[in-house]
C-alpha cells in the first residue's frame, strides 16, 4: 500500500515537471519575445478595425440560484481547550508518504533525471518536426506573397491601361456628340433658314414679275382708246371737300381736291348732304364690282371708281373705290379729322359709327391708324372689338393702333412673319387687322347678306363685316367711309 502511494506521487510530480518545462523551456512565443525584444502588449479589448461596426452585446444569462450542498456541519469546540497532538510517523520526512500528515512527496534524483530525459527526448524530436514545418510554411508563404504581389501589379496595369482607355473613348464620345450637335443644329436650323430666305426671295420675284405684267396690260388697255372725260368737273375746288363746301360747292359730286401745292391735284367724291356735308369719301361698296383683293400698292394709291355718270354728263353718284392711303394719310394729318362710317343691311336698314378723332400715320409707319371719341348706332367696333368675345379674345379684334396689312404685306398680329398665317389673306382684304377683326368693310362681297364657313375661301368670316350689328356671317350691302376737318357746332 505504501509502495503504491509513493509511486503515485512520483508519477505526478514528474507531470508537473513536464508541464512546468513546456511551459518555459520550449515556448516558442517566449523565445520569439527574447530574441526580437519586443513586448507583446496584452490588451483585454480588440480595438476596432476602420469601417466596422461594434457588435452589440447580448444581455448576461441570470447565475445559477440555490445550492448544491448542504450546510457544513458545526464542529465541535475540543474539549477543556486541548489541542490535538501531532501524531509523529516512523519515517517522518521521507518521500515515500502519499498522506500530508506524513511529509511532502519528493521523488528521488534519479527518478528524476530519468523522467526528463525520456520527456527532453520525446520534446526535441516534436520541436525539430514544428522547426521544419514552419520553416516550410514560412517559404511557401513567401512564393505566395511574391505571386499576389505579382498579380497586384498586373491588376494595376491592367487597370491603368483600361483607365487610359476609357479616357480616350470619353474623349471621342465628346467630340462626336459635339459633331452631332453642330450637324443637326445645321439641319435644324441652318438649312431652313436658307429655304425660308430662298422661298422668300423667289416670292418677291414673283411678286415683281406679276406687277410688271398687272402694269404692262393696264399700259395697253389704256392705249388702245384715247383718253376721254367721261364727267364733267366743276370748276370750284380746294383742299378737301369741306373746302369747297365753304367756296359754294354744295352738291354731292365728283370733284378735284388739292391739298399740297406740291403735288398734282385728284379726283374725289365729295357729299355735301350728309350731316351737313363736306365729307370726302375715301371708302365705298355698294356692288361688289370692284375686287378688293388688292396688293399693297393698290391701297397705297388707291384704285377703283371715283364716280359714276348719270347719264346727263355729271358724276354725281359714287362708285367703289379707295381713295388711297398716301392721300388718306395726307388729309387727316392736315389737322383734326373726324370719320364717318355708315352701313346698310340687304332689307334697307341703316346704321352708323362716328369717331371724332381720326388719323393715318405715313407709310414709313405702315400707316398706323387711331380714333377716338366714338358715337353712333352701329357699335363702337374699332375702340372696343367684337361684344360676342371677352377678355384676351375680344382685344384681339380691336382695330385702333392697328399697322394697316394686305395680302403682300403682312403687319398683323396673328404670327408675324408666317406666312401661313395672314389675316389679309384669309380675310378678303386690306385693312387695319388686328389678330384679326371686329370690322371688315373691304372683305368679299356676298349677295344677300347671310353666308357659310362653306361658301368662304379660308372657312373664315371674310365678308364685308361689322360684328358690332350683324355678326361674323352677314355681308353688308353697303357701306362707305367718309372724313372732314373737325370743328366745333
Amino acid at each position: 500500500m505504501k509502495t503504491s502511494i509513493t509511486n503515485m506521487k512520483v508519477l505526478l510530480l514528474g507531470l508537473l515537471c513536464v508541464s512546468a518545462m513546456c511551459s518555459s523551456d520550449y515556448d516558442e512565443d517566449d523565445q520569439g519575445q527574447e530574441a526580437t525584444g519586443k513586448v507583446v502588449d496584452a490588451r483585454g479589448h480588440r480595438p476596432l478595425n476602420r469601417g466596422e461596426r461594434q457588435p452589440v452585446m447580448q444581455p448576461a444569462p441570470p447565475p445559477l440560484s440555490g445550492t448544491s450542498y448542504r450546510a457544513r456541519p458545526t464542529v465541535l469546540p475540543s474539549r477543556s481547550g486541548q489541542q490535538k497532538e501531532k501524531e509523529v510517523q516512523p519515517d517522518e520526512g521521507g518521500c515515500t508518504h502519499a498522506s500530508e500528515e506524513m511529509g511532502v512527496l519528493c521523488p528521488n534524483g534519479c527518478e528524476l533525471k530519468a523522467n526528463l530525459l525520456k520527456q527532453e527526448r520525446n520534446v526535441k524530436t516534436t520541436v525539430a518536426q514544428l522547426k521544419s514545418d514552419v520553416l516550410m510554411l514560412s517559404q511557401s508563404s513567401n512564393q505566395i506573397h511574391t505571386y499576389v504581389q505579382g498579380l497586384s501589379n498586373a491588376l494595376r496595369e491592367r487597370q491603368r491601361v483600361a483607365d487610359d482607355n476609357t479616357n480616350v473613348v470619353g474623349e471621342y464620345t465628346s467630340d462626336l456628340e459635339q459633331q452631332h450637335a453642330y450637324i443637326k443644329q445645321s439641319v435644324d436650323t441652318t438649312v431652313p433658314s436658307s429655304v425660308r430666305i430662298l422661298r422668300g426671295v423667289l416670292d418677291n420675284l414673283r411678286n415683281k414679275i406679276q406687277k410688271l405684267e398687272t402694269a404692262i396690260i393696264s399700259q395697253k388697255q389704256k392705249c388702245e382708246k384715247p383718253c376721254t372725260v367721261s364727267c364733267k368737273i366743276p370748276v370750284v375746288s380746294g383742299k378737301e371737300c369741306e373746302d369747297i363746301f365753304r367756296k359754294g360747292g354744295d352738291t354731292s359730286e365728283m370733284y378735284l381736291v388739292q391739298p399740297d401745292s406740291f403735288f398734282q391735284p385728284y379726283k374725289v367724291y365729295c357729299d355735301m348732304t350728309t350731316l351737313n356735308g363736306g365729307w370726302t369719301l375715301i371708302q365705298n361698296r355698294q356692288d361688289g364690282s370692284v375686287d378688293f383683293g388688292r396688293r399693297w400698292d393698290d391701297y397705297r394709291s388707291g384704285f377703283g371708281n371715283i364716280a359714276l355718270d348719270n347719264g346727263k354728263g355729271f358724276c354725281n353718284s359714287p362708285g367703289e373705290y379707295w381713295l388711297g392711303n398716301e392721300r388718306i394719310s395726307q388729309l387727316t394729318k392736315m389737322g383734326p379729322t373726324e370719320l364717318l362710317i355708315e352701313m346698310k343691311d340687304w332689307r334697307g336698314n341703316t346704321v352708323s359709327a362716328q369717331y371724332l378723332q381720326f388719323t393715318v400715320q405715313n407709310e414709313a409707319s405702315n400707316y398706323i391708324m387711331a380714333v377716338a371719341n366714338y358715337k353712333g348706332t352701329a357699335g363702337n367696333s374699332l375702340l372696343e372689338g367684337a361684344p360676342q368675345l371677352y377678355g384676351e379674345n375680344r382685344t384681339m379684334t380691336i382695330h385702333n393702333g392697328m399697322m394697316f396689312s394686305t395680302y403682300d404685306r403682312d403687319n398683323d398680329r396673328w404670327a408675324p412673319g408666317d406666312q401661313g398665317k395672314q389675316c389679309s389673306r384669309e380675310d378678303g382684304g386690306g385693312w387695319w387687322y388686328n389678330r384679326c377683326h371686329s370690322s371688315n368693310p373691304n372683305g368679299r362681297y356676298y349677295w344677300g347678306g347671310e353666308y357659310t364657313k362653306t361658301m368662304a375661301k379660308h372657312g373664315t368670316d371674310d365678308g364685308i363685316v361689322w360684328m358690332n350689328w350683324k355678326g361674323s356671317w352677314y355681308s353688308l350691302k353697303e357701306v362707305s367711309m367718309k372724313i372732314r376737318p373737325y370743328f366745333s357746332g
